[in-house]
């Protein structure tokens, strides 16, 4: 595996720690702080409205190198997250999570690219999927552990291990990315041409569904899992590793069945398979073995239609592949924040009736992604 695709796997972890950390120190934050979950729950959203933000700016770097505008991205990973470990009160950290959400979508947009063109020849799909792979391992490994450090130290411990670790992603990425060719400057219009064409939004749209109806049931996951299917709350710390499990080896198997079978094939099965996982979940949740083995393979397929996705925008966005890279992204978080407003509406009359509620997004994202796959894959295949 090269050193290359590691580093920028380094900064998709910084991020994926960032992001998911706050939802298992929200209580503490909340307490500490004096202010209520309904208030704290606004840190969630600065972080999202960040990679909003953030995002679409990336037209205005189109001329930098691609490697400088990683360590500009890495670096405001390191300021946000040291604002938010400072923060003296609730709004230094609503600005320090906001500003930690500015380089998220850019810099999957920007690393996308540049680990595709480190890749093999016909493996540009698997190259995507082990720079994704931080953010399955994030999950993982260091949600839990900044949730541990939070109870055990200080939430401000949580932000301050993801600011020291961008330093070490920025050494890596200045010592082992090399620097790689830049994108031809199609000048700013040129940078929103590819939105013209129906591809993109198929992509973006099958996205977003696709990754809102998994989120209206794992946003209600842990409840689910205790409530319904029987699990004592001591349990939720392994029961939350093993979705990360899944997460990680869902995002390396489709980097490699999509340079096998192209990842619009890929994503499209997968897709497919979410729509019947997440209504097996509603019949079965009350069956403990059931519902964990169902919850790991559904958090696999989540991961398993990122690496297709991030790809095929950056393929179908020809002229202004960092901003479909980095729109992918956004996609992604408001499909997390409209499955959650969904979810907690049919959380009202069962756990288990997320996952129902969640059938009809992602099977309109599976009917996006065929469509794309049958009128335009072979039009952006390598």
């Amino acid at each position: 595996m090269k050193k290359s695709l590691i580093a920028l796997a380094f900064g998709t972890l910084a991020l994926g720690i960032a992001e998911f950390s706050m939802m298992g120190i929200l209580p503490t934050v909340a307490a500490d702080l004096g202010i209520s979950i309904t208030v704290a729950g606004h840190l969630i959203s600065a972080y999202a409205l960040g990679v909003c933000f953030g995002a679409p700016v990336l037209i205005l770097a189109r001329k930098m190198a691609l490697k400088r505008i990683l360590l500009i991205l890495v670096s405001l990973i390191i300021a946000g997250n040291l604002c938010a470990a400072a923060a003296p009160n609730y709004w230094v950290l609503l600005a320090g999570r906001f500003i930690s959400g500015l380089p998220h979508g850019a810099y999957f947009g920007v690393a996308s690219i540049v680990a595709s063109k480190l890749a093999a020849k016909g493996k540009s799909s698997e190259a995507v999927s082990i720079m994704i792979a931080g953010m399955t391992i994030a999950n993982l490994f260091g949600v839990p552990l900044g949730t541990s450090l939070s109870h055990t130290i200080s939430w401000r411990t949580t932000f301050l291990l993801v600011a020291v670790w961008g330093i070490i992603v920025l050494y890596y990425i200045w010592r082992w990315v090399p620097a790689v060719s830049g994108l031809k400057d199609t000048g700013f219009k040129g940078q929103f041409r590819f939105l013209r064409k129906p591809a993109p939004w198929l992509i973006l749209g099958a996205t977003a569904l696709g990754n809102g109806g998994v989120f209206c049931w794992y946003s209600y996951v842990s409840p689910l899992l205790v409530n319904v299917s029987g699990f004592q709350e001591a349990s939720l710390t392994a029961l939350m590793m093993l979705a990360g499990f899944g997460m990680v080896a869902g995002n390396l198997a489709s980097g490699r069945l999509s340079d096998r079978y192209t990842p619009g094939r890929v994503g499209t099965i997968v897709q497919g398979c979410l729509c019947l996982i997440l209504l097996a979940i509603y019949f079965t949740a009350e069956n403990p073995w059931l519902s964990a083995a169902l919850m790991t393979l559904c958090t696999a397929g989540l991961f398993a239609v990122s690496s297709p996705e991030q790809l095929l925008i950056i393929r179908v966005a020809p002229g202004g592949e960092m901003l479909g890279g980095a729109c992918v992204q956004i996609a992604f978080n408001l499909g997390n924040a409209v499955g959650a407003y969904v979810g907690g509406i049919a959380v009202t009359h069962s756990y288990e009736a997320t996952a129902l509620a969640g059938v009809p997004f992602a099977l309109v994202g599976f009917l996006l992604f065929l469509r794309f796959y049958r009128h335009h894959q072979d039009r952006f295949a390598l």
